[in-house]
């Protein structure tokens, strides 16, 4: 969804592995699941913490689910035949309605960053998965030099801590979610792990 203007530079092995995370979110939110996706997912290991075994039930879900099944669930989260069961736009959860302030306020801070969608996005640019592939490129540095920890809260702070708790939430509850309950269950409980550590900073 985004165009990369940069190599990825080097980084901590932390910071990598939250880039992971946010990589994982975008690529599931993004678009409907490839089975080259589905693949990737079913490879995941857990462990005993609330986010391991939220990655292994990922995992479990994503090996018992193909792909025409998966893009099926997709489309009826997310588009459905006039609107899927969530509406995963930053100013629809921030207003109740698309198009608003938040996604003028993004537009800017992305032009200010550099970072540009790719041309073939036709989605608005405050979708949760455009916003978890941003945050994956500015600690991975794939849009120039790799954000410090103070320009990663800033973006965080105005584009995905007001909202995308609650999203990944109702995604979690979500009726037609089946696949994609453990993503809602690892969305909510990174932004919660990201929230707490940027408090610290």
């Amino acid at each position: 969804m985004l165009a990369n203007t940069a190599e990825t530079a080097v980084i901590t092995e932390e910071d990598r592995a939250r880039a992971q995370v946010y990589d994982l979110l975008g690529g599931a939110l993004a678009r409907p699941p490839s089975a080259q996706l589905l693949q990737r997912l079913s490879a995941i290991d857990g462990d005993a913490s609330s986010l391991g075994q939220a990655f292994a039930a990922l995992s479990a879900a994503a090996r018992a689910t193909e792909p025409s099944a998966a893009e099926e669930e997709y489309n009826a989260l997310f588009i459905g035949l006039s609107q899927g069961e969530l509406t995963p736009y930053a100013s629809y959860y921030l207003t109740g309605f698309m198009h608003e302030k938040p996604l003028a306020r993004l537009r800017g801070d992305m032009a200010r960053l550099g970072i540009a969608p790719s041309k073939d996005t036709a989605e608005p640019e405050d979708h949760i998965g455009m916003l978890c592939e941003i945050m994956a490129g500015l600690i991975e540095g794939r849009f120039g030099p790799p954000a410090d920890l103070a320009g990663q809260r800033k973006f965080f702070d105005a584009h995905l801590a007001p909202w995308a708790g609650r999203f990944f939430a109702d995604l979690a509850a979500a009726k037609s979610a089946r696949l994609y309950m453990p993503v809602g269950s690892i969305g909510r409980l990174f932004i919660d792990i990201e929230s707490e550590a940027f408090a610290m900073t």
